[in-house]
């Protein structure tokens, strides 16, 4: 069986030629033929490429992580650079929110399970090696850390916070899992299974991969791989549904268009972009209509980068590219399912356009859709807020169920000429005849076309909804040559968000044609039709503080001139009003109250049997209202609430209620209070769990205790010595050695007297304190850092000039002695593979 797909199975044949361009025919060519198969395709190799580009302060307190202070994109408290706008990551943390009960996997290159930073959020049941077939995602390990994508994605969702190793997560106390898939022949099979992978235990699946970002390629997901995406999308997460998040894609100096990528193109995927910490678009950036969002990553060359976890157990400040993007909003979706674990995968898409914002975002082609929403081509709906998110999440209600309306346009065949442009208008209904496809609040639109065209690179198609929002579906692509146009291409957008469906479409393709094509051949519009996801109730009713009232009144009961009286009404009182008798039936006719009366905002008297939300009962029956933050209190001061309004918190020592939790509080988030952290801590997560110490207190694991004088540790009662190989240390024993004393060099968490094999003695660090490094992999022992300071090497290497080399037994190289040997090995060219088997003699030979 192929992953969790049911019914669908994968039968291997071991003669078939791996990299054959024909199908594989034989006996087993009548599977088709029996009754029972419905689908049989041969498996295709398919180019995935990882979307990290290659390229042509004040310390905070938060966490004792080393990278932290330098963590840019996650607080705004360096102040030698100017912090533009951050994602409020800080601020979902101090309403309690860390990614607790979140599963994410990563979909890559495989996941390094045993790094520090992983280790202890790692998730079993959330991995998979799909190229080896086995439970355990390990990278592979080469001289040159291919395989180094997946942990450095992992690292940005999920690194352990405050263990002193490297860096800290979005979602820190998340669960972290990953699928090797990339390391290997990619093919629908293999995309299936890593997109299918229990569904029922995570919760996001975060790909940082796609087709060739060239500027030439069309491609997507085949069967296999969009009916993974479709049962995710409706069992995945018990019904939930699985969220997806995808990197936008990398193409920009290829002049790509991240709509012909047919996995951040998907309704079903959450397609994230990137932008440089100035706000400016970086320059591998892809603009097209269905991004839906966007967070930082890096820019130019001088702009600093993302820092995550890297292979061998190591950090890196260099992690760059829209594969930065999307797991940096997968740990920020994280984040919004602990706050609420019943979201829906489009509940998620709608709270992200509802909270992300434009900022400083440098575009010029931002515009507000008839929803009221800014949108770009270049960054969706903004940069992702995460407290926004979290608290939208905590009084989230479902979206309505999902309509889907297909509007067939008329098939006349249109002829796309040179210089011009076709325009094709249609009025849709939203299936306003079908009530179970009616759809009149949009979500997703998708374009579903077919064109011939002699190059397909010429072509630009626009969208413009009837409110007016015009979306770029297509961009001219300079390196796009192809001759096959599109045939039932699905092109997304996201920029109609909320408006009516209902009205005219116009749809606009424009021919630009270049000195590359055949101008004897036109291009043609065969057909296309209008694909309409969204709702037939308005998702976001409003919200009614008080019960409806049958009947409004312009002056109040009490007054005497009524023109009309008691005796004019002979029917029932309502059950709120007093023996005195009403002049009508609803309990705003009351000449007395029952119970209590509150005045409605025309000064109407209302009989209640109990004082609504934000009111409190006074005196003679009077329901007044609370201070306007308050939901209930028992006076109408801020300093007497006794429950708060959503997106407020009850502080249990002022009884007042405010936005956000004060220092010296934590976020109790089943009662929605700030309750006090214990006494020496000034910023914490739970009464005992510390995350910031009071002046003249250390922070010890969770823990504030008294600042010890160096080489010394509180214990809890008093200052110990630390042990003798430690100059500074966090607790007793040699393995909580923060710096080591004299003599000592820190290797991998210990102290020891001397490197060990595979360590070279570093004398650079910023402290003063000399650590041991570990040699470069393709090195045994070394003197230094990197490639070319080796001493000695693994077996089947051979040492030249402090690089090691692949030993090899020489053949004959006569042809090639003499002059042209001697240049390289002079040259320094034998480290060079085909030039060191080409002259092996030469370059083997000392002197």
């Amino acid at each position: 069986q192929i992953g969790t797909l049911k019914d669908y199975y994968h039968f291997y044949h071991s003669k078939t030629i791996k990299r054959s361009v024909l199908s594989s025919r034989g006996t087993h060519s009548f599977i088709s033929m029996e009754p029972k198969v419905e689908w049989i395709q041969q498996q295709v190799v398919k180019r995935r490429i990882k979307r990290d580009y290659k390229p042509g302060g004040t310390q905070s307190t938060y966490f004792n992580d080393p990278k932290w202070p330098s963590m840019w994109y996650m607080h705004c408290s360096d102040n030698t650079h100017h912090c533009q706008s951050d994602m409020n990551i800080v601020g979902a943390w101090k309403r309690g929110y860390t990614g607790r009960n979140v599963v994410v996997t990563i979909l890559d290159d495989g996941i390094e399970r045993n790094h520090p930073d992983l280790m202890q959020n790692y998730d079993s049941q959330a991995s998979f090696d799909v190229n080896g077939n086995d439970f355990d995602p390990m990278p592979r390990y080469d001289a040159s850390n291919e395989n180094k994508h997946g942990t450095r994605c992992a690292g940005e969702v999920a690194a352990t916070a405050n263990n002193s190793h490297c860096t800290v997560g979005i979602a820190f106390n998340a669960k972290i899992g990953g699928v090797r898939m990339l390391d290997g022949d990619v093919t629908d099979m293999v995309e299936a299974k890593s997109l299918s992978l229990n569904p029922q235990h995570i919760h996001i699946y975060s790909a940082s991969w796609g087709p060739d970002d060239d500027g030439k390629t069309v491609d997507g997901p085949a069967s296999l791989a969009r009916q993974a995406f479709e049962n995710g999308i409706r069992m995945g997460r018990r019904g939930l549904g699985s969220v997806f998040v995808w990197a936008s894609g990398n193409g920009g100096r290829s002049r790509d268009h991240c709509s012909c990528d047919g996995y951040t193109n998907s309704i079903y995927t959450i397609s994230i972009s990137s932008t440089a910490e100035s706000g400016k678009k970086p320059w591998y950036l892809e603009e097209c209509a269905s991004t839906l969002a966007t967070t930082y990553s890096s820019g130019e060359s001088y702009d600093r980068k993302i820092i995550t976890t890297d292979l061998r157990q190591r950090c890196t400040d260099s992690h760059t590219g829209t594969s930065a993007s999307a797991p940096m909003a997968a740990g920020i979706i994280a984040l919004a399912l602990e706050a609420n674990p019943f979201l829906t995968w489009r509940d998620i898409q709608h709270i992200i356009v509802r909270t992300s914002r434009a900022g400083h975002l440098n575009a010029n082609d931002w515009k507000t859709n008839a929803a009221g929403y800014k949108v770009s081509h270049l960054y969706g709906f903004g940069l992702m807020d995460a407290e926004a998110m979290v608290i939208e999440a905590e009084k989230w209600t479902t979206v309505p169920p999902q309509h889907v309306c297909v509007e067939n346009t008329d098939r006349q065949i249109k002829t796309i000429r040179p210089d011009s442009v076709v325009r094709s208008i249609y009025k849709a209904t939203g299936c306003s005849d079908n009530p179970n496809h009616h759809v009149i609040y949009l979500e997703h639109v998708v374009v579903r076309i077919t064109i011939t065209h002699p190059r397909r690179g010429d072509l630009a198609i626009y969208l413009t909804s009837p409110s007016g929002t015009r979306s770029q579906l297509l961009a001219n692509r300079l390196f796009d040559h192809s001759m096959e146009g599109f045939k039932n291409w699905e092109f997304m957008t996201t920029h109609c968000w909320s408006e009516k469906a209902a009205g005219d479409w116009i749809l606009e393709i424009c021919d630009t044609p270049s000195q590359l094509r055949n101008f004897k051949t036109p291009g043609k519009l065969k057909e296309w039709s209008l694909v309409l996801y969204g709702t037939s109730i308005q998702p976001y009713s409003p919200r009614n503080d008080f019960p409806k009232v049958e009947r409004v009144r312009s002056s109040p009961v009490e007054d005497p001139t009524e023109d009309y009286g008691t005796d004019d009404y002979s029917g029932p009182c309502n059950a709120e009003c007093s023996k005195v008798g009403c002049d009508g039936p609803g309990p705003d006719h009351c000449t007395d109250c029952l119970h209590y009366y509150y005045k409605s905002k025309n000064n109407t008297r209302i009989c209640v049997s109990t004082c609504p939300p934000g009111h409190y009962n006074a005196d003679k029956k009077r329901c007044k209202k609370c201070s306007p933050n308050c939901e209930t209190c028992v006076g109408g001061h801020s300093d007497q609430c006794m429950t708060c309004k959503s997106g407020y918190y009850l502080n249990e020592v002022t009884n007042s209620c405010i936005t956000n939790c004060p220092d010296g509080f934590y976020l109790d988030k089943n009662k929605i209070v700030c309750r006090k952290c214990s006494e020496n801590c000034k910023t914490c997560v739970e009464f005992q769990i510390c995350t910031e110490c009071k002046h003249g207190l250390s922070l010890h694991g969770t823990k504030c205790a008294i600042r010890c004088e160096e080489g010394k540790y509180h214990n809890g009662r008093e200052c110990e010595p630390c042990h003798r190989s430690c100059a500074t240390c966090a607790g007793a024993g040699v393995d909580a050695c923060i710096n080591c004393t004299q003599g000592y060099f820190m290797e991998d968490g210990r102290c020891v007297q001397s490197c060990s094999s595979g360590y070279y003695l570093d004398h650079s660090t910023e402290s003063g304190y000399k650590s041991c490094k570990r040699c470069d992999a393709s090195c045994l022992d070394c003197s230094g850092q990197g490639d070319r300071n080796c001493t000695s090497c693994p077996s089947g290497y051979n040492l030249d000039t402090g690089v090691c080399v692949v030993g090899t037994v020489c053949k004959d190289e006569s042809w090639a002695e003499g002059g042209f040997c001697m240049l390289v090995k002079k040259n320094n060219l034998c480290q060079r593979k085909v030039l060191q088997q080409l002259c092996c003699r030469t370059c083997t030979h000392k002197g």
